[in-house]
């Protein structure tokens, strides 16, 4: 169906909500800036790269993530309470830790980004997997 802007609409599959194709430019646009920095920021570290010397390049990683997370939120295409959602979670703990345990913070960043690199492309049954709801309490 086509809306008053000309963008047309369909059915989103994890929220049910209204996907338009203005939606996947930003989520992609914010994704590849999201990419392009994280790997600025590993391969820095990597590299012993200081919290000084990669502060832009965090700051970007940083900035596309959260911009990412509230568009794929608002555009219903991430449910915090399914597999996708989890492992969102999962990442964001391990990057914790990466900050906490500063000499182990390589490791913490690599599993972190290989949790979401699985969760990108795991099969839809498991990123849309939800627990069952507890009914009468």
């Amino acid at each position: 169906m086509a809306s008053a802007s000309g963008d047309t609409e369909s059915s989103c599959g994890t929220g049910g909500g209204e996907k338009r194709p203005s939606s996947r430019v930003i989520q992609v646009g914010l994704r590849t800036i999201h990419i392009v920095a994280m790997g600025l920021v590993l391969g820095g570290i990597g590299m012993g790269g200081a919290h000084d010397t990669l502060l832009i390049p965090i700051a970007l990683t940083v900035t596309s993530g959260t911009l990412l997370l509230v568009a794929m939120l608002v555009y219903r295409a991430l449910s915090l309470g399914q597999g996708a959602g989890w492992a969102l979670f999962l990442k964001l703990a391990l990057l914790g830790l990466g900050n906490v345990f500063a000499a182990r913070r390589l490791e913490f960043y690599v599993a972190a980004t290989v949790i979401t690199s699985i969760a990108s492309h795991m099969p839809g049954s498991w990123r849309h997997f939800s627990l069952p709801r507890r009914s009468g309490h």
